[in-house]
């Protein structure tokens, strides 16, 4: 309620909206009412905050996270392989956000069977990228 009747545009509701979708998310049983307010708050970063490209990947990825919950693998999978490029581009195969989001890219490709894309994956992104940065 504290946030209520604040304009759209309003950092703090967005990110009271990003931190409800999370807790609403961390429970599988609330999965299905988190995902349209993550999907709201990743619609107000496009719009509002263009700018903040780690937030709206952050917001990008949490939305794919909360699908997976809800068993829609593919969907999720989309999402997060453009997540993961979109990270490499901006920072890099061996900054920190890239490897986070190849590991959980990774993850997806597990829970839907995609054994080898996954050890392709790992071997041929992950793997190099964690060596170069250790």
């Amino acid at each position: 309620k504290t946030y209520l009747g604040r304009p759209e545009a309003d950092y703090d509701r967005c990110s009271a909206m990003t931190a409800l979708g999370a807790a609403l998310g961390s429970k599988e049983a609330r999965a299905p009412e988190a995902l349209p307010v993550l999907k709201a708050s990743l619609a107000l970063r496009r719009r509002y905050w263009s700018h903040d490209v780690q937030g709206i990947l952050d917001a990008q990825a949490n939305v794919a996270i909360c699908l997976s919950t809800l068993r829609r693998e593919d969907e999720a999978l989309v999402l997060l392989r453009e997540n993961y490029a979109r990270q490499v581009a901006l920072f890099g195969v061996s900054h920190k956000s890239s490897i986070a989001s190849g590991y959980v890219l990774t993850n997806s490709f597990f829970r839907l069977k995609l054994f080898d894309e996954a050890i392709q994956f790992m071997r041929d992104q992950l793997r190099p990228a964690a060596e170069k940065a250790l």
